[in-house]
């Protein structure tokens, strides 16, 4: 449709080419860790001499990747990690050698959640956390953070009621007459405004896009002083609760409070107050499942993006030690979200595997 542009693959890059020889190597060691038999060396030795925990900041309010087990900060159980990657922490603790404990703590807010990692008060960063370039720079453009290498992959998608299923199913069929919720400053809405050409490739807003915000209306010129990526907007943006097209072809984004009250997405669906929610699919197949068959998934994007955890910059040794541990218990991106769904105890069993071949 007018106006849209072809998606681009979101995920690592391609491989180095690599000569035979170092192919050969690469076999040879694939068929040692299916047999069960890890080599400290190989997987990067221990982390940490072992002697402190490392501070994990995870966030609390992105079941059934990541929550706590308390609804409110205070609650006596907040600090209680589940979820996908409580589990995985737990074989990470549980793998001898590795040298790694965590002292986990819930937070409660999403924006800027991965620069926490650069902070005093956090080691190690999760909740979901998609890997984006443009994340790992603070508010300044310095280079704050690095990423560990992608441990859950992603993709968008839209909620939508169930007898909408044959209206959306992609997100070309939207209009200026569809109301989608989305959560400021996640992948969810970036990937919402892209595919739908409401920004470009860079996040910028198309000129004439109408802007409600706390503050009155702002338009849009189409120049890259009004940006809305997943690592931020810009500052006259913030608080944003409309984006009302400039075209018939585009969609209105609407935002209902912030990342911690997705509840309040799934009941404006339901009330009719929006037509679609604009989320991951994880997330958005959960709250399906827990509909009844009221919602379903339609508008799966292309585009495969990567989550993992953040460290600061200054640990980028220490990252790439973590990454050894989890390439192993993922069996190298073998094991994901969905083996984890029907097997939650997959990452122990993979720990006690390297535990016998020490």
């Amino acid at each position: 449709m007018g106006g849209r542009t072809p998606t681009r693959l979101i995920g690592p890059p391609p491989f180095s080419r690599v000569w035979p020889a170092l192919l050969i190597a690469a076999l040879v060691f694939a068929l040692t860790a299916c047999a069960g038999e890890p080599e400290d060396e190989a997987h990067g030795g221990a982390c940490t001499d072992g002697e402190r925990a490392l501070r994990v900041g995870f966030y609390a309010h992105f079941a059934p990747v990541s929550s706590s087990a308390g609804a409110e900060p205070g609650d006596a159980d907040f600090d209680t990690h589940l979820g996908y990657e409580a589990d995985l922490l737990s074989a990470l603790e549980a793998m001898e050698g590795a040298g790694l404990s965590f002292e986990r703590r819930a937070i409660g807010a999403w924006t800027d959640i991965w620069l926490l990692a650069a902070s005093p008060e956090y080691d190690l960063v999760g909740g979901g956390i998609t890997m984006l370039e443009s994340r790992r720079y603070d508010g300044s453009g310095a280079e704050a953070i690095v990423f560990t290498s992608g441990h859950i992959a992603f993709r968008q998608s839209l909620l939508v009621r169930a007898e909408d299923r044959d209206r959306f199913p992609d997100h070309d069929a939207l209009t200026s007459g569809d109301r989608v919720g989305a959560l400021r400053n996640t992948t969810g809405e970036a990937r919402l405004l892209r595919l739908t050409g409401l920004t470009d490739a860079e996040g910028v807003l198309a000129a004439g896009v109408q802007v409600e915000t706390p503050r009155g209306e702002i338009v849009a010129d189409g120049t890259d002083a009004y940006v809305i990526t997943a690592a931020g907007a810009s500052p006259a943006l913030e608080g944003r609760q409309r984006l009302q097209p400039p075209s018939g072809d585009m969609p209105q984004a609407i935002y209902l409070g912030d990342l911690s009250g997705e509840a309040e997405l799934l009941d404006a669906l339901a009330e009719g107050t929006v037509d679609a929610v604009a989320r991951g699919e994880i997330g958005n197949r959960e709250a399906a499942h827990a509909s009844g068959a009221a919602f379903v998934v339609t508008a799966l994007d292309p585009a495969v993006e990567w989550g993992g955890f953040s460290l600061a910059l200054s640990d980028a040794e220490l990252a790439r030690c973590i990454d050894a541990k989890i390439d192993y218990l993922t069996d190298e991106r073998r094991i994901g979200y969905a083996q984890w769904q029907g097997n939650p105890d997959v990452f122990m069993r993979r720990a006690e595997r390297w535990n016998q071949g020490r």
